[in-house]
């Protein structure tokens, strides 16, 4: 093995090995184990949070391959239709082109070029981040395959009722051009005014005051509306208002709505303009007025000299022609939220405009057929309430099922060129035909068609297609194989739904809404099964101050940054130099500067990984701090430099088994250890708590195997002894091995580096660490009698070393040491350790004060009853040591105070198990036994 470890060395090299050996896809063994990638956007570029995401992913996939599952990790991307088209319109605009310059085919044609050309970036990246996926397999939305199974759905829901076109209120952003969906819409907060408006009552000297945060959509006003039990307006219920500036009649209405304690009382309705009039404008049977057109400007529908206004430049003119006229009443500031599109960052326009609708909220068609909630929605929340699909944590699935009980009609259709195109035809008399293709509309066409057919022109909603992923990817509706572009087979039906259900479904909270419950809906649909057996949300990565990741904050680093390093003078960093708007580089390299003035040091894909695992917990959020990567760089260090170290006491050729197993207790101990890690590791992994699973492989390989067990191996390796060293050579080498497969899943690249010196000294065949199998734990035997013995020697030497470094000795410095009280069990480990602890704590034999005989003044250390001393004379200050044990007796009282607050709480001691409990109990037990030896200590000392 080379002197340091270079991660940049190695990890191309060995993923392009795995890649090319076909590692990464199913093996046709075991049960099978299957994850689906959240399709990322052929647009996107690997953010932290893939990262994390991809990284649980990875570790899950590695570990179930190893366990000989028979695993498939389905990736492929997503055309993101909106994101998509806006890089390409953007593209064309820089050169003083339109869309419509192009034309639709021409306009595709441009995308796909753009598609080829950079849309794979994403899964470059995932490479470098050493994702384990069977990229033969990779899909994408657009691909035949997945296409022909968009239209089936689609069609399939058509002729069952469930899909429908209608004029309905939709959320459209303007600057788009297209619907965009409830959950593409922000809240945003911001500073507005409340105007107050005079409604003159037609006929009278009366009026009624509105008031509104919109003046200008009050040219689409069709009533005001009043509480029926405000006595105020009880007498103008029923009777009809002058809208100012337009001269039209509104009535007067009443509706349980209103909030009377609101304002006035009096509410404008705007049934074409807002969600909450359009209800009530149903209820009333209102007609609707719509006022702007689909760049939300003022239409035909308004006063002529407010046509071609835009909906801003409109407002100015109606509050300045109110008060001209003596209708505006007041003025106010007034905080709102305002709809926002994530999109575009327009905001969003509710507006009538015919769109297609999947079904999701009536019991019964009109024929009396199933459908609606009881087709589509309700399977999908008895999937989650009878437990064939479960959240972890547990919590996510109220969120699931109080969003699926409330649900509102999908609207999945979009005002765009790029995507799949709404499988429906027109014929002259506006008769809608939809079918596969056209020659299938018009099989199954109840009346034939009038002239030549129209294609609609809008495509889906890019979740449509991703809600059939987990069965479209595997090659669903076809039985038979799938090729690609190229001729490649990516999936087949009739053999790959075995991998329907997947095994779990890694994913964040913020697209449970999107994704999750639509994928459940359409597999339970069209396949009669789950898609998934549990729903893994991993939380949201934030910066190390816990301030949300964004280019706009400058606070966003590229993954790849961190693994390879930026330098500063010039700054180069791959996000920063490639993937951002100028404005945005700056940004972050303004941050980047002031947190990091001397650059960032490459960390490498291993530490990047083991940071993600320790930080997976059940949070919502979690933080990411740099530092903390740098930490487990250097646990990467430390492995290789264990690794080197052993394999530097290995002789030549292959390390025989010793015939009589274990031969010291160190390596029993050990062996003891890795069992109990390996079971938690496991347990760690079931209940998907890979932070725990990080930190006890972290502390066991660097404070067990490194920090003591390459210690006690000295005494051995440099006894004697030849059975001794023989056998603990042996142990060293076995429980490294063993600890590399169980860290391959968190870092497989410098796991993989190391084995190549290690498999051959154990003689394995597997020619990689990847082909290896995951170790059990069932098949290493404890011994609890060394551990016992390993733990007190440990204690004792741990005691010493404490009073070195608190005294100031010189670790090179040979001291006597004196061991007092105790019992016979210390006496004869004392025995049987002798030699090692001379040897490691660097002392004089150790020797016994016997009961009554007279002690010099020491330094102490306890353990159990049994006190360590080191005398301080010629050594140790006595006032120093006094210092210490006060300082030490602290700390003892603390923790003893601390477990007696856990057992004085009635909760811990009702819910903890039982074992948990006793723990504490046994704790205070221990730390009473400690406190009274270390008093007596310093009662010695006067």
């Amino acid at each position: 093995m080379e002197k340091s470890f270079e991660p940049a060395q190695i990890e191309s090299t060995w993923y392009a090995r795995w890649e090319a050996s076909g590692v990464f896809k199913p093996s046709g063994q075991g049960d099978p184990y299957c994850i689906l990638l959240p399709p990322p956007n052929v647009t996107g570029t690997l953010h932290m949070g893939h990262a994390f995401q991809q990284t649980v992913m990875d570790m899950l996939v590695r570990y179930q391959r190893m366990r000989g599952m028979n695993t498939l990790w389905q990736v492929g991307t997503d055309h993101a239709g909106i994101a998509t088209q806006k890089i390409v319109e953007n593209q064309l605009a820089a050169e003083g082109k339109s869309r419509h310059d192009l034309g639709r085919e021409a306009f595709i044609e441009r995308v796909w070029e753009w598609k080829e050309e950079s849309g794979s970036t994403i899964t470059r990246q995932m490479r470098r981040l050493g994702v384990a996926a069977d990229w033969s397999r990779e899909r994408f939305t657009m691909d035949e395959g997945l296409s022909a199974a968009v239209r089936k759905v689609f069609v399939d829901w058509y002729r069952a009722g469930l899909i429908y076109r209608g004029n309905r209120l939709v959320n459209w952003d303007p600057a788009l051009g297209t619907a965009v969906s409830d959950l593409e819409v922000d809240n945003v907060e911001r500073d507005g005014h409340l105007w107050s408006i005079r409604y003159p009552v037609t006929g009278s000297d009366e009026s009624l005051v509105v008031a509104t945060t919109r003046p200008e959509t009050m040219l689409g006003d069709v009533a005001v509306a009043v509480h029926p039990e405000d006595e105020r307006y009880a007498h103008l219920v029923g009777q009809t208002l002058t809208l100012p500036l337009t001269g039209r009649q509104i009535p007067v209405i009443a509706d349980d709505y209103v909030d009377r304690e609101f304002g006035t009382g009096c509410v404008k309705i705007t049934p074409a303009h807002d969600f909450n009039d359009y209800a009530i404008g149903q209820r009333h049977q209102l007609t609707p007025i719509t006022v702007f057109t689909l760049d939300a400007r003022v239409n035909e529908n308004g006063p002529d000299k407010y046509r071609g206004l835009d909906r801003y430049e409109a407002r100015k003119a109606v509050l300045a022609d109110l008060e001209s006229e003596g209708l505006l009443v007041e003025t106010k500031p007034h905080k709102l939220k305002v709809p926002v599109s994530q999109r575009s960052g327009a905001v969003i326009e509710p507006l009538l405009t015919d769109q297609w609708f999947l079904d999701l909220t009536r019991d019964t068609l009109p024929d009396g057929r199933p459908g609606g909630r009881k087709a589509i929605t309700e399977p999908a929340l008895e999937a989650v309430r009878g437990g064939d699909i479960k959240f972890v944590p547990e919590n996510w699935s109220t969120t699931y099922t109080q969003w699926l009980e409330n649900i509102q009609d999908w609207c999945v259709s979009r005002q765009l060129w790029w995507g799949h195109q709404i499988p429906a035809w027109y014929d002259e008399a506006g008769n809608i035909f939809v079918g596969e293709d056209e020659a299938d509309a018009r099989a199954h066409a109840a009346t034939a068609p009038v002239g030549a057919l129209r294609r609609d022109e809008d495509v889906l909603d890019t979740w449509f297609s991703s809600a059939l992923w987990p069965f479209s990817t595997l090659g669903w509706p076809l039985d038979g194989p799938v090729a690609n572009e190229r001729g490649e087979v990516v999936a087949n039906w009739a053999q790959d739904q075995q991998f329907l259900p997947s095994a779990v479904l890694v994913t964040g909270f913020d697209i449970i809404f999107f994704w999750v419950a639509r994928m459940v809906m359409a597999t339970r649909y069209f396949t009669g099964r789950v898609p998934f057996r549990e729903v893994y949300i991993n939380a949201i990565v934030r910066d190390a101050e816990g301030q949300k990741m964004s280019k706009s904050k400058g606070n966003t680093l590229d993954p790849l940054d961190l693994i390879d390093g930026i330098a500063l003078d010039p700054l180069v960093a791959k996000s920063t130099k490639s993937l951002l708007l100028p404005q945005e580089r700056e940004k972050v390299e303004k941050r980047v500067r002031r947190d990091y003035p001397e650059g960032i040091t490459a960390i490498g894909t291993d530490a990047l990984r083991f940071t993600f695992a320790a930080l997976a917990s059940y949070s919502r959020t979690i933080n990411f701090d740099i530092k903390r990567a740098e930490g487990y760089k250097a646990f990467c260090n430390k492995l290789w430099n264990a690794a080197r170290f052993v394999l530097m006491n290995l002789p030549e050729g292959r390390i025989e088994a010793p015939a009589g197993g274990p031969a010291t207790e160190a390596e029993r101990w050990i062996l003891t250890r890795l069992k109990q890690t390996l079971a938690e590791v496991e347990q760690h992994f079931a209940t998907y708590r890979l932070d725990l699973l990080a930190q006890a492989l972290y502390e066991f390989v660097w404070n067990e195997y490194c920090d003591w067990f390459l210690e006690l191996s000295k005494p051995a390796l440099n006894s004697d002894d030849a059975t001794a060293a023989a056998s603990t050579r042996h142990t060293l080498l076995v429980v490294l091995e063993t600890v590399l497969r169980a860290l391959h899943p968190i870092i497989p690249f410098i796991t993989e580096e190391i084995w190549q010196s290690v498999g051959p000294k154990l003689g394995l065949t597997e020619a990689e660490l990847i082909l290896r199998p995951w170790p059990q734990a069932d098949a290493i035997a404890a011994d609890e009698a060394a551990t016992a013995e390993i733990e007190w020697f440990k204690a004792v030497l741990s005691g010493v070393r404490r009073i070195r470094a608190e005294m100031n000795i010189s670790p090179g410095k040979t001291i006597p040491l004196l061991l007092a009280d105790g019992d016979a069990t210390d006496r004869a480990r004392a025995a049987k350790f002798a030699t090692q602890i001379a040897f490691l704590a660097r002392v004089e034999a150790p020797q016994w004060i016997e009961t009554g005989a007279d002690e010099p003044a020491a330094a102490a250390a306890v353990v159990g009853t049994l006190r360590v001393l080191i005398p301080l004379a010629g050594l140790i200050d006595l006032t120093a040591e006094k210092a210490r044990l006060a300082k030490e007796i602290g700390r003892i009282e603390g923790e003893i105070k601390k477990c007696e607050g856990k057992l004085g709480n009635a909760n811990f001691v009702a819910n903890a198990p039982a074992e948990v409990v006793a723990q504490e109990r046994q704790r205070i037990v221990d730390w009473n036994t400690t406190l009274t030896a270390l008093r007596d200590q310093a009662a010695k000392l006067g």
